[in-house]
């Protein structure tokens, strides 16, 4: 059963990876336009 949450462990990681590396590309437009859509979602919690 561990097993499990490794592979879950190590998918969330690479998952985090590949976003955190797509959002240092943005424009200040793009990550205004990101922020402001994650917010209203109440993904972020300022």
């Amino acid at each position: 059963m561990a097993h499990f949450g490794q592979s879950d462990d190590y998918r969330r990681n690479e998952l985090i990876r590949v976003i955190e590396h797509s959002v240092e590309k943005l424009t200040l437009q793009e990550l205004e336009a990101l922020y402001y859509d994650m917010s209203t979602k109440n993904y972020i919690n300022d």
